[in-house]
C-alpha cells in the first residue's frame, strides 16, 4: 500500500510542458488531518506534493473509517477527477502530515490544455497513467480487504 507511485511528472512530461504547468501553480500548506478533497465533491483543483504524505481513501459501506488505498509523497499527483467530466472526486484525500504542495486550478489548466493540443495530450497521457496506477492500487487494496482468506494448511 505504501509503495511510491512509478508515475511522476518529471518522468513523463517534457521540460517545456513541466515549465508550462508549473507556471500555473501556487504553493500551499495543508495541515495534518485536513482533507484535500472528499469523494463526491466537485474536483476544482489538483496538487503535486512537495513534502509530506497524503493518503487516498475509499469510503466503504458499513465502515466508520474509509479504507486507505495509497500513500502519496513528494513529486506525486493528488487528484485526477479534475480532468474528466463531470469533474467529481472519486476518492478522499487526507493529509497525514503537514503537506507542502503545488496547487493547480483545474479550469485554468484545462483551458491551457485546450489552447495547445500538444500540451493537452501530454498532460492527458500523464494523468491517464496515474489513473491506471491508482485503479490497480485500489484493486489490490480491495482484494486485501474482501478476498476470501485461504489458510496455509489447505
Amino acid at each position: 500500500m505504501s509503495t511510491p507511485s512509478p508515475i511522476r511528472m518529471a518522468a513523463v512530461l517534457s521540460a517545456e510542458h513541466r515549465r508550462r504547468l508549473m507556471a500555473l501553480a501556487r504553493e500551499v500548506n495543508v495541515r495534518e488531518g485536513a482533507l484535500l478533497f472528499e469523494e463526491g465533491a466537485r474536483a476544482e483543483s489538483f496538487w503535486i506534493v512537495r513534502s509530506g504524505t497524503v493518503t487516498l481513501q475509499l469510503p466503504l459501506p458499513g465502515r466508520r473509517r474509509p479504507a486507505p488505498i495509497e500513500n502519496l509523497g513528494p513529486g506525486e499527483l493528488v487528484g485526477w477527477s479534475w480532468l474528466f467530466p463531470p469533474y467529481v472526486c472519486q476518492l478522499t484525500a487526507e493529509a497525514m502530515t503537514l503537506v507542502r504542495a503545488y496547487e493547480f486550478d483545474a479550469e485554468a489548466v484545462r483551458m491551457q490544455m485546450d489552447a495547445d493540443p500538444a500540451f493537452g495530450s501530454a498532460l492527458g497521457h500523464w494523468v491517464g497513467r496515474v489513473l491506471a496506477h491508482r485503479l490497480q492500487q485500489t484493486r489490490i487494496r480491495l482484494l486485501d480487504l474482501y478476498a476470501p482468506r485461504v489458510s496455509a494448511t489447505q
